[in-house]
């Protein structure tokens, strides 16, 4: 499903463009250009099994969200700029940003930078996304997920 969503890449296919373009131009220029709707960048790869999980989600839920949130995917290989930035260790990563913000999600595992595991489902997707919509319309920082993760996984 990763091919039917818009991907991020390092820029322009000029050699000369690569040369004077920083990698992570695209992904600026998403998060920077939008004013009035959630940018979801899912980091990873497209060849990952839990990425192609959450492509799909991400992809079966992109009609519903389209008015106030955009998807897109980012290959952490192509364009390493932010692993170090948002500390992308994981197989497949998901954030959030609103208005050139990183938008934090309380989701109960104690990390509230991001999503590095695959959704269950299509609703819990746009829950979650319409959850930080909301929340960052009203300038919180910090929106409190509609489900509590703690116990999904055994560490």
């Amino acid at each position: 499903m990763s091919c039917f969503l818009p991907h991020l890449t390092n820029g322009i296919g000029f050699r000369y463009a690569q040369l004077t373009t920083p990698l992570g131009w695209q992904v600026d220029q998403a998060i920077l250009s939008e004013e009035d709707r959630v940018v979801v960048i899912r980091f990873g790869h497209d060849w990952d099994p839990t990425c192609m999980v959450m492509d799909e989600i991400l992809y079966s839920a992109a009609d519903r969200v389209k008015n106030f949130a955009v998807i897109y995917l980012v290959d952490i290989t192509e364009v390493p700029d932010f692993n170090r930035m948002y500390e992308l260790y994981d197989p497949c990563t998901t954030m959030f940003f609103y208005r050139n913000k990183h938008i934090m999600i309380d989701l109960g595992t104690g990390n509230n930078n991001k999503i590095n595991w695959a959704l269950e489902s299509k609703q819990e997707l746009i829950d979650l996304v319409e959850t930080v919509f909301r929340g960052a319309r009203k300038g919180r920082g910090l929106v409190v997920s509609p489900k509590d993760y703690s116990t999904k996984y055994k560490y």
